[in-house]
């Protein structure tokens, strides 16, 4: 324990009294379980806990490739086949895991040893070029990692030759993980070594027979575990996780399945000399250790990403603490759950304090079996992912070296991992070059860049950790200058030129081309483009009468009828910006807004005018009798003085108020103009379109589905407010759409009672807009089903935006994938910031 104390130079008092208590403490717990002894008993014998909770996932995704544990090895020199054929033989003889399989007894599982046989050593001629040899080799190899096994009949180890050449052979070998682990592979490697050598020479076995067997260690296990000792640790495991997040929400480039995708793909990079001494150095003086050191930054750059202060990895220890298992082949490693608390304003060095106290109590606690931990903690199980964790961390300090089997050399062929069972899984190995830094990641949730660009930002806050401790992390920028460059202008590359004309003006263009083409659609009937146009005028002559202009917000009170779009026109036409005063609101939102805006006018009906509230100005009704007499449209010459210019106010929209009260959002005209021009162009709605509206007057989105169409010679149907919340009379009300937005909700529905209808419904659909909130990918799925001929958009902005500020295109076929904003508008930057901004 000295040794261990003095290596850990720099600890404080406290520190090292801790490490002290941890490894008295293991140092107990190892005499006090005393020594394994060998079963007296023959035949069925209970699963050790990691054995249990492999085969129950194995009872639940049966043949999954998850658990393979694979290695394969080139071999260069003269190979004797019959002595590695015996030695492999020899090994299964020695180690009972390797003659297991896995039954039930009573209903529950059981480990059933079978007799020692021969081992299996097939041999497969690969007799290729060299270039399409080495194809087929990794071909081969993955293949075989990939082959499922049957719990229940074995073997649970397989071993195959590939003969390359006279000279050149590789062998692979595939164990699944409910009979081994990685120490087991260690294992493994050096027996064939040292029994190969021994019998290609023709001499006995070199290795003295094992004191116990895994079946015996299994049995201990269970009465070791017991009583005061399992309380006491399941008592701090349950305080230590206590409230914990299940699962860490990293944002994925696509959704997470409703049952983990065991396919993977890895993604490799090295930490240089410089930065890794340059780490051990700051290990070194904040007394901790350089796993410490790593799995902070690691955990640093989760908790960015997953923009979460209580981050949750797990780690693998060897599991052996009881010395007569160390020379075993089985399944001993277990998992630490490691969490750390990223509240605050931490520094590197306040980090490295949590990390290495977190990490020293975790490894005090360490002899509880993760899979007794997941039963006394009963988390809410799921198949979509893993249980108290899902993002894996390990650091190996073991250098590689180049074994012998006799005269033969023998190499480790590298191949990508192509299974996984965890969303990520970091592993670090050093070597005299630096540090060999891998991420495991499932290919169903991340592409490979997302993998690199994770990566790197794990070197940029390990660097700025090692140059300066007392920096703050939060201000450490962990994109480099390419990313950087892509994120704030590649991806921001949305510049447009167009014509800087008001919503109003284009729409009056519109009337001028097509005067006698239906505009408006609604209950009371059909107005054309110059008849809408016309009653907007009127309006907007009463309106300048009453000294409406330039920056005059004017309410306006109407039902979903006619004249609520003639009067956004006419307060436009007037120069004033329109305030909207949904009827359907409760009288003192009404009476807010009113106030807070300053209203001087407010446009109203007759059915409506009794819901303005007093505010101390004028309410001019819009439907009052011979208001359209004697006006004739405005075109697109007349008034044109008076149309605002760009910088002018629009119109005034006022938040829901659900974190406080309600506040007024001013849009100015260029960019509700410039919203228009790039939806346009973005898409392509035009002359002969039906578009439903929807949306209340009171959200900014009654504007895209009003004001779009109006510009481009479509038609729009108001839709009343009862209709909307009956989904059969809806559809049928909008039968002839060939355009429709709706928030998730409403789309829901919609979509459910097309499938659901006996007869073809909204045929004529050609584009579908969903958004305003977030859309889950199964909804997109929905659409894409029932209305596979409608371009499908999922549009996102906020209302200070002037409306839509991205929209995401929803592929015609393939995965479908949510939570989508899109890219950007013309003319639109989006920029995604943390916290910190």
């Amino acid at each position: 324990m000295s040794d261990l104390l003095d290596r850990m130079s720099g600890l404080s008092a406290s520190q090292r009294q801790l490490l002290e208590k941890v490894l008295r403490e293991k140092a107990a717990a190892r005499r006090a379980a005393g020594r394994i002894r060998p079963r007296t008993a023959e035949g069925p014998v209970a699963l050790s806990f990691a054995q249990q909770r492999i085969w129950l996932v194995d009872r639940m995704q049966p043949g999954s490739p998850a658990y393979n544990l694979p290695i394969a090895l080139r071999l260069s020199g003269p190979l004797d086949v019959r002595a590695l054929r015996r030695a492999l033989t020899e090994i299964v003889r020695r180690h009972e895991a390797l003659r297991t399989v896995f039954g039930e007894s009573g209903g529950e599982p059981v480990q059933v040893v079978h007799p020692p046989a021969p081992h299996a050593l097939p041999v497969v001629e690969l007799a290729l070029p060299a270039e399409a040899r080495e194809r087929e080799l990794l071909r081969l190899a993955a293949e075989d990692a990939g082959r499922p096994f049957r719990l229940d009949r074995g073997p649970l180890l397989r071993s195959t030759l590939l003969r390359l050449g006279a000279r050149e052979h590789a062998v692979l070998f595939t164990m699944h993980h409910v009979v081994g682990d990685g120490w087991s592979m260690g294992v493994l490697i050096r027996e064939v070594t040292e029994l190969y050598t021994a019998f290609a020479a023709g001499l006995p076995s070199p290795l003295p027979e094992l004191d116990v067997q895994y079946a015996d260690f299994a049995l201990w296990q269970r009465e070791h575990l017991s009583g005061a000792r399992l309380e006491e640790m399941l008592g701090f495991w349950r305080h230590r996780l206590e409230g914990a997040p299940p699962v860490l929400e990293l944002p994925t480039d696509r959704p997470r399945p409703p049952v983990a995708d065991p396919r993977g793909a890895q993604h490799a990079t090295r930490l240089g000399a410089d930065t890794v001494r340059a780490l051990k150095d700051l290990t070194r003086r904040e007394g901790a250790t350089l796993f410490m050191t790593l799995l902070a930054g690691w955990q640093a750059v989760l908790g960015r990403w997953a923009g979460q202060d209580d981050v949750v990895v797990g780690s693998p220890v060897a599991g052996r603490t009881a010395v007569q298992v160390e020379p075993l082949i089985g399944m001993f490693v277990n998992t630490l759950v490691l969490r750390t608390d990223l509240s605050g304003d931490l520094t590197a060095r306040a980090l490295l304090a949590r990390v290495r106290e977190g990490v020293l109590e975790a490894q005090g606690h360490q002899d509880l079996p993760f899979e007794r931990l997941v039963e006394e903690l009963a988390p809410e199980r799921s198949l979509r992912h893993t249980p108290l964790f899902q993002v894996l961390f390990a650091l190996e300090n073991t250098q590689d070296e180049t074994l012998r089997l006799g005269e033969l050399e023998m190499d480790a062929i590298v191949s990508a991992a192509e299974t996984t069972k965890y969303d990520l899984e970091m592993s670090l190995s050093e070597d005299e070059e630096g540090i060999m830094v891998q991420v495991g990641y499932r290919a169903g949730l991340f592409e490979a860049a997302t993998a690199a660009r994770m990566t790197g930002h794990f070197e940029a806050i390990l660097a700025a950790m090692a140059a300066d401790p007392d920096r703050r992390l939060a201000e450490v920028d962990l994109m480099d200058a390419a990313e950087r460059e892509r994120v704030l202008a590649a991806w921001n590359d949305t510049a447009r030129e167009y014509p800087p004309l008001p919503a109003h003006l284009l729409f009056a263009e519109q009337a001028a081309r097509t005067p006698a083409a239906v505009a408006v659609l609604s209950a009371a009937g059909a107005l054309t483009y110059a008849e809408l146009d016309a009653r907007a005028e009127a309006l907007a002559a009463r309106l300048r009468a009453l000294g409406v202009g330039p920056e005059v917000p004017v309410g306006l009170c109407v039902e979903r009828t006619p004249e609520l779009v003639a009067g956004v026109l006419g307060i436009w036409k007037a120069g004033g910006a329109y305030v909207p005063l949904d009827p359907a609101y409760p009288a003192e939102r009404l009476a807010l807004v009113a106030r807070d805006a300053a209203l001087r006018v407010v446009v109203a009906s007759r059915g409506t005018a009794e819901l303005v509230p007093e505010f101390g100005g004028e309410v001019v009704l819009c439907d009052a009798q011979g208001e359209h007499d004697g006006v004739e449209g405005a075109g697109a010459v007349a008034g044109c003085s008076l149309f605002p210019v760009p910088c002018s106010l629009a119109y005034v929209i006022y938040t829901s108020g659900s974190t406080g009260t309600p506040k007024g959002v001013h849009v100015q005209h260029g960019s509700l103009s410039n919203l228009l021009h790039a939806a346009r162009e973005t898409f392509g709605v035009g002359a002969g379109d039906v578009v439903p509206v929807l949306s209340s007057s009171a959200f900014d989105i009654w504007l895209f589905e009003t004001l779009l169409p109006l510009s481009v010679g479509a038609a729009v149907r108001l839709v009343e407010r009862e209709r909307v919340m009956d989904p059969a009379g809806l559809v049928a009300e909008v039968a002839d759409a060939t355009v429709l937005h709706a928030v998730p909700a409403l789309m829901r529905q919609i979509v459910r009672e097309t499938a659901e209808s006996a007869e073809p419904r909204l045929a004529g659909l050609r584009r579908l807009f969903v958004g305003g909130e977030a859309v889950p990918p199964e909804l997109l799925g929905e659409m894409r089903a029932v209305f596979p001929s409608a371009g499908a958009y999922v549009t996102y902005g906020p209302t200070e935006a002037a409306v839509l500020a991205c929209a995401y295109r929803v592929p015609s076929a393939g995965a479908v994938e949510g939570h989508r904003i899109g890219t950007p508008l013309g003319n639109v930057r989006v920029y995604v910031c943390d916290a910190a901004g």
